[in-house]
């Protein structure tokens, strides 16, 4: 499926910045990490919009605890990436918080990955898909973050 090939290339786009933003923390670079925040936020920006308004609800219908256990993980990623939203967060607890909630990102991608995607192949209708692609068509896409980005 098409919708599924995105976002597992957004995915991929996101551990990529997991690993630099880890490579910027050992390097003492808390402002490189706020940029890489601001670009893991690009990605997921559409890519949640994907999930939770076309994925998930078909998926939550057969699967609801875990489907809000991941919208639940949404929320804390966003929570601590969006601190960098206008530059580097003041807050010296910032960066070792950031990293706290990539290793929870990395986690949170492997469950998307190696459960829910494979269910959503399995169980979804046409009808379903077809919503998903919607939303897809609505919001766009983020593939792009990936060309160009600098390595750290």
């Amino acid at each position: 499926m098409t919708a599924i090939g995105e976002l597992t290339r957004e995915h991929d786009v996101v551990v990529d910045l997991i690993g630099d933003a880890r490579t910027a923390h050992t390097a003492g670079d808390v402002d490189g990490m706020a940029a890489i925040a601001r670009r893991i936020a690009v990605v997921l920006g559409p890519h949640t919009e994907v999930e939770e308004h076309g994925l998930f609800p078909a998926m939550a219908v057969e699967f609801p605890d875990h489907i809000a256990g991941l919208e639940a993980e949404h929320r804390r990623v966003e929570a601590v990436v969006g601190e960098a939203e206008h530059g580097t967060p003041a807050d010296p607890g910032w960066p070792l918080r950031l990293l706290d909630v990539l290793n929870l990102l990395r986690a949170h991608i492997l469950k998307e990955q190696d459960g829910v995607f494979p269910a959503a192949l399995a169980c979804l209708s046409t009808a379903e898909w077809e919503t998903v692609e919607a939303v897809r068509a609505r919001v766009g896409t983020s593939a792009q973050v990936a060309v160009g980005r600098p390595r750290r």
